[in-house]
């Protein structure tokens, strides 16, 4: 069964990419969302496998959005994928339960094996 992904990054092209990215592996983009109150949303309807998050969007941010989906599934798997590389709002992210990290831009195969990883620590 392929990995079940939810992408949320409030910039259309990151998320097309994540996507493509995601297809040409043989994931599963089961959907989408453009800001953290929209992530916990289809994180609650969708219980995908692993979530690609974004940390500064509007609205509801990227850590807002990390604790309503922990709340909900303790277990989640969230990948913090962001252009920030300020250590204190990483370490805040790992703080709150972020699985693991990568800087925007990132590189596809990155992106894949850091899902894959992800998602076999969750079997």
């Amino acid at each position: 069964m392929p990995v079940r992904l939810l992408v949320v990054d409030d910039a259309m092209i990151i998320r097309e990419l994540i996507k493509e990215a995601a297809a040409e592996a043989g994931f599963e983009v089961v959907g989408e969302a453009a800001n953290g109150r929209d992530a916990v949303e289809r994180y609650s309807e969708l219980r995908p496998d692993v979530v690609t998050l974004d940390l500064v969007m509007p609205q509801f941010n990227g850590l807002y959005a990390l604790e309503g989906i922990l709340a909900i599934d303790p277990g989640a798997r969230v990948i913090v994928v962001s252009a920030l590389e300020q250590t204190t709002i990483l370490k805040e992210a790992f703080r709150k339960g972020a699985s693991d990290f990568i800087t925007k831009p990132f590189d596809k195969k990155l992106l894949v094996a850091t899902i894959e990883n992800v998602a076999a620590a969750s079997v």
